[in-house]
């Protein structure tokens, strides 16, 4: 199973989960039974999930089938449960939320992160000068090894002013923004007239109410906060999007970190570490 955010989002009780609920959006497995009319998969199949109902925090569970995606021969299932929720998410927001074109530059939060790191590694895979800012000089370096150009630790660094230098006062086209109330009123001083500030994650907290006029002061700007379960919700997308997250992870271009790995009985401590930013790149919890 891989951890991200949203397992805290929706067991603190910030995003509403449907009751009796699991926790967990994103895992790996092998499929034992299929139910009647189920015909393109079988019991052996090793499959994938990014965004599936909560739950995948379990030995086994019953799953729809529709949500379920077959894995290739090249990703075991570890690197598959670490990287679909993430890598998914990666996928809509630099190729369909902004679509990244080479000779971009790009702002992305967090970029130390579990999506920052895949993020940033297959936007320079297409070209773009990924600006990341992160909180210390150990993620900066991690960041830098995995696609960014320039790293901006925000701790004691304004982010906003490095991002006009390194620039040149030109700014950029779109900030991807996974941690909200810090960052994001901030983000908008970094956008150029016509930006895209695509808010997917509020790790700091929610944005307070914008003054949508703002939005024309700053430069006619677009504000959007996506989720995969849009972007996923009919099947022919979702396959497509897979698809071309397993060839950029299989190509080589995108390198999975799974840099921890906690039993499912330690699933308190996992929430407890990944909230307190002591984990990097992706953790996945294992039965």
């Amino acid at each position: 199973m891989g951890l991200n955010f949203l397992d805290i989002y929706l067991r603190s009780g910030l995003y509403p989960a449907q009751l009796p609920s699991g926790l967990g959006a994103e895992g790996a497995g092998v499929v034992l039974e299929v139910g009647p009319g189920v015909t393109d998969l079988k019991a052996g199949d090793r499959v994938a999930y990014g965004s599936a109902p909560a739950g995948a925090y379990a030995e086994e569970r019953i799953i729809p089938a529709g949500v379920l995606i077959k894995l290739p021969d090249g990703i075991d299932d570890k690197t598959a449960a670490a990287m679909m929720l993430k890598g998914l998410t990666a996928q809509y927001l630099i190729r369909q939320t902004y679509r990244v074109k080479a000779g971009d530059a790009i702002l992305l939060h967090a970029a130390a992160g579990g999506v920052g790191l895949i993020l940033s590694q297959w936007a320079k895979h297409l070209g773009a000068t990924v600006i990341g800012t992160v909180g210390s000089d150990d993620k900066a370096k991690l960041a830098k090894a995995h696609g960014c150009a320039h790293t901006i630790v925000y701790t004691r660094e304004d982010f906003a002013k490095r991002v006009d230098e390194i620039t040149e006062g030109k700014k950029v086209p779109v900030v991807y923004d996974s941690v909200g109330k810090d960052t994001f009123l901030k983000s908008l001083d970094c956008l150029a007239p016509l930006g895209v500030a695509a808010l997917f994650g509020q790790s700091s907290g929610g944005v307070d109410p914008l003054n949508l006029g703002l939005l024309a002061q700053k430069g006619s700007l677009y504000v959007t906060r996506p989720t995969l379960f849009t972007y996923a919700a009919k099947r022919e997308n979702l396959l497509a999007m897979a698809k071309e997250l397993f060839d950029v992870v299989l190509s080589g271009a995108v390198k999975i970190e799974v840099n921890q790995t906690y039993p499912l009985k330690d699933a308190a401590k996992a929430h407890t570490d990944l909230a307190a930013r002591k984990t990097t790149g992706s953790t996945v919890l294992t039965v």
